[in-house]
């Protein structure tokens, strides 16, 4: 199938991996049905978002629970004469659970990369592996959201870092909850911004976690220059990357794309709509990518 042509089947899976003695291993599946191997993959659920389909087919077919890090290449191809697309993201397993007897896997095998390669049943599984094995090591991952929608501006009389979310914006971040749990965050941040906290507080509930305010993530303030933001943000995050641990952090639109050009050294496009973010990988204190939600 072509690029440009419609998809009507989506599906979702990961190059799901773990630590191994002579490096790592990652996870294949074998269909009865079929009869082959594969990566762990499933067609959404209506509405659901790709990334949290990608983490629900792996818990079912392959009995991991596993945490995305990297978007790999999306495999197009035709199923029963319908196009499909299928998204996929490295992911390192941190349990076991969440296998589904109704799904068609009847074994799961871990296998060093090379030899996932060979036994893959499709070339355009060992090309998503091999994009897998090509990256260097994640060593820290961060969800970065752009807070939801809070009403306009100029109808607000009050100071503007009190505007709350209204009813689109805390739907919003009910939605952003889901994606916030699946990186399996130990720490939460927010802009200094109410709406920014508020954004954050449907997945601090479900998480148990408190929203640390941080106003070096805040948007520029009467007098102040944009780029000091920008500094201070990037910075912020350079130090949790350098941490180790997963984020998840709630900043503003003026301070988000400048803050991801410097972190990436690219000058992209990283305009962020209100509910909208990235999931960020990173290696050290480099950022390695910034894959849009």
């Amino acid at each position: 199938m072509t690029d440009d042509e419609p998809v009507r089947i989506r599906a979702a899976g990961g190059v799901v991996w773990r630590p191994a003695a002579t490096g790592v291993e990652v996870c294949l599946v074998h269909r009865p049905r079929y009869d082959d191997w594969s990566l762990p993959k499933g067609k959404l659920d209506p509405g659901e978002h790709p990334l949290r389909a990608a983490v629900r087919e792996v818990a079912e077919e392959a009995d991991a629970r596993a945490v995305p890090q990297v978007r790999l290449p999306t495999i197009r191809y035709r199923s029963e004469g319908r196009p499909k697309a299928v998204d996929y993201w490295s992911m390192r397993a941190v349990a076991e659970g969440g296998f589904q007897p109704d799904t068609e896997v009847d074994q799961v095998h871990w296998l060093p990369v090379d030899e996932a390669v060979r036994r893959v049943s499709y070339p355009h599984d060992g090309e998503v592996i091999a994009a897998f094995a090509a990256l260097p090591p994640v060593t820290a991952t961060v969800l970065l959201v752009r807070h939801g929608h809070a009403g306009r501006r100029g109808t607000w009389t009050g100071p503007d870092a009190g505007r709350p979310l209204d009813a689109e914006g805390w739907a919003q971040a009910q939605a952003l909850a889901e994606l916030v749990a699946l990186v399996r965050p130990v720490r939460l941040l927010a802009a200094s911004a109410r709406r920014c906290v508020q954004t954050l507080d449907p997945a601090a509930a479900r998480l148990d976690l408190p929203i640390e305010v941080a106003g070096d993530l805040d948007e520029p303030k009467p007098g102040q220059q944009p780029d000091e933001c920008v500094l201070a943000a990037a910075a912020r995050l350079t130090e949790l990357a350098e941490a180790g641990d997963p984020v998840a952090v709630c900043s503003q639109g003026k301070v988000i794309p400048g803050m991801l050009e410097r972190l990436s050294g690219e000058a992209g496009d990283f305009t962020t709509p209100k509910g909208g973010g990235w999931l960020l990988a990173f290696t050290g204190s480099r950022l390695l990518a910034a894959d849009r939600l």
